[in-house]
């Protein structure tokens, strides 16, 4: 186990053991909102990961009971640069899909999930939460235009979910049973399970072939920005690239085969 003393708002841990790296959001004090070092030290960590051959999968998780993240930290500006044309959407570092990474993350959601927290579960591969979770965008409640969040969560939920949370603001809570129901989350544990049970699905993930994970990750998230035929033909692509290597590393005889239920 590795692990990065240099970060002050994450902390990071490699597993090369299992393929496993876990990023762990670290401001419980301010419900784990993200001032501008944590997206840069996110994004780092996201660029770290992507570079460790020894890693091939992500748990996103963070400290504290009450939040997994409260979106930005309201009480410390975040700094822009004067020109307009050079302001920097903190989405792009915390986002690993902007930063090129298509290892695949298992988000761990307990408490509030609110506002910018979303750019952390909207471009997650698999999402579970804790039964005391809920979700909400809080924009609009004060006075702010909900835009980013929702185009990412629209992608998860479909256009009704998404226009009912932007629009009601802080009076429209989704809990965990909710969140299942609608698609945001695929799984709902105990509190006290969750690290683990997000573990757990990162470990399986880990242990196939990254050739075939990374590539299979890719081609679903990159097909969201393409029309049908042309997602398909590069899909095409990507698996006459990923699956000779793959295949290579797989020990068919080793495979467990999935149980055959006839009805």
């Amino acid at each position: 186990m590795t692990e990065d003393p240099g970060y002050e708002t994450i902390r990071y841990e490699a597993d090369h053991g299992t393929r496993v790296a876990t990023v762990t959001l670290d401001r419980p004090k301010r419900l784990n909102a993200f001032n501008k070092r944590m997206c840069h030290e996110v994004a780092d960590a996201w660029h770290r990961i992507k570079h460790d051959a020894e890693i091939n999968a992500v748990v996103l998780r963070a400290a504290g009971d009450r939040a997994f993240s409260a979106g930005l930290d309201v009480q410390e500006r975040y700094e822009q640069p004067d020109d307009v044309w050079n302001h920097e959407d903190p989405g792009e570092l915390l986002s690993p899909k902007w930063q090129k990474l298509w290892k695949p993350v298992v988000c761990a959601v307990q408490g509030i999930c609110t506002g910018g927290a979303f750019y952390f579960v909207n471009e997650a591969d698999i999402v579970i939460c804790s039964q005391d979770a809920t979700f909400f965008d809080s924009h609009v409640t004060y006075g702010m235009v909900s835009a980013i969040e929702p185009i990412g969560l629209m992608r998860r939920i479909g256009l009704g979910d998404t226009l009912r949370m932007a629009l009601r603001g802080n009076d429209e809570r989704v809990g965990a049973e909710t969140a299942l129901r609608i698609g945001l989350v695929t799984e709902i544990v105990p509190a006290g399970d969750l690290w683990a049970r997000a573990d757990e699905i990162a470990r399986s993930i880990a242990e196939k072939p990254a050739a075939a994970t990374q590539g299979t990750v890719r081609a679903i998230w990159e097909s969201l920005d393409k029309p049908y035929r042309a997602a398909v033909e590069q899909g095409l692509t990507y698996t006459r690239l990923g699956n000779p290597i793959g295949m290579s590393q797989v020990d068919r005889d080793q495979v467990a085969k999935p149980d055959v239920v006839i009805r």
